[in-house]
């Protein structure tokens, strides 16, 4: 199948893209500048320009059977919810217009699973739990939210579609580039002391995610969104913490922060802001590490059919991944 793969140069997308190759697809990846894409190989080529460019996204579209959307924008240190507009709800819009143009009938568009709502660990939340307090106030969630939207009414529009909306967790593994969430991993790796949030995450396995990405292609139903997280629920910071030095093998003592540390921490973060600033530090950005997140993926694994890879191997890969990383870009 020849695929077009937006946001190819991230942590998601580089690992969809090894899962594409891996399957013997035809990939399209636009880029916007040379390089951006880590991986070797053949079954792949890129197309230069930026996805936001409707007649560029028209050529790269051109012949495709499906595309993948991979691509969002997660700086938390934004403080307009239009600065995440362009890519997070304007490009699956435009990705449904240029389907509609090309004849194209599969799309895969990533969002994620704090657009529902995160349940207890006595009732863990599925597709139909709407979205909670404080992430129905985080820019990221609500643009990504209206993003997901465009896609579902897009496939109610059109029933012979194959339209999945997939909703991961925080995703761990290889080939964060920047890195992104494996800055998590990185704030206490090797330390003596950490500090850890009284709240967890839904962690899973990136390569977990890419596959469930790459089956949607042919599994799943037209306009329904699929949670892709690990069975093990919710894990909390400090027990992910305690998991990453067990995995590399070195001591530390995790101390977690009253939820009034960082009710502090998050006002002072507001200040900054309001003196230009650019920080990730806010109140509401903090209190989204104060909560647990329980998702029920049943939905996503019977209709997807994704492996669970433990996260221990996730937290290892990540490391791994860097260490190589380091070493070819000091050659």
């Amino acid at each position: 199948m020849k695929v077009l793969l937006l946001g190819a140069t991230g942590l998601l997308g580089h690992n969809v893209l090894s899962r594409l190759m891996a399957e013997g697809h035809d990939v399209v990846a636009i880029l916007r500048r040379p390089g951006g894409i880590r991986l070797q190989g053949t079954g792949w080529h890129e197309i230069m320009g930026s996805p936001l460019d409707y007649d560029t996204l028209c050529a790269a579209a051109d012949g495709c059977e499906a595309v993948i959307n991979c691509a969002g924008v997660t700086d938390m240190s934004f403080r307009r919810l239009e600065d995440y507009l362009s890519v997070n709800r304007d490009l699956p819009q435009m990705v449904v217009k240029v389907m509609e143009a090309h004849g194209i009938r599969c799309l895969v568009h990533t969002s994620t699973a704090n657009t529902i709502g995160y349940g207890s660990a006595e009732c863990p939340a599925d597709e139909t739990v709407p979205m909670q307090e404080p992430f129905s106030s985080s820019l990221y969630a609500v643009s990504k939210s209206m993003g997901e939207q465009a896609v579902i009414e897009a496939a109610r529009f059109h029933p012979d579609w194959h339209a999945v909306v997939i909703n991961p967790g925080y995703m761990l593994g290889a080939w964060d580039v920047k890195p992104s969430s494996g800055r998590m991993l990185q704030l206490s790796y090797n330390k003596s002391i950490a500090f850890a949030p009284s709240g967890g995450k839904a962690f899973v396995a990136v390569q977990d995610v890419a596959e469930a990405a790459v089956n949607a292609l042919t599994k799943g139903e037209n306009g329904t969104r699929y949670i892709v997280t690990n069975s093990t629920g919710c894990m909390s910071v400090k027990e992910l913490y305690e998991l990453q030095a067990r995995v590399m093998g070195y001591r530390q003592k995790i101390v977690t922060l009253p939820d009034w540390v960082l009710a502090v921490v998050g006002r002072v973060g507001d200040m900054l802001r309001c003196m230009g600033v650019s920080t990730e530090v806010s109140t509401n950005n903090v209190r989204q590490l104060m909560v647990m997140e329980y998702y029920n993926n049943g939905h996503g694994t019977r209709g997807l059919g994704f492996h669970e890879t433990p996260l221990a191997e996730a937290v290892e890969q990540f490391h791994r991944w860097i260490e190589e990383n380091n070493k070819n870009s000091k050659i």
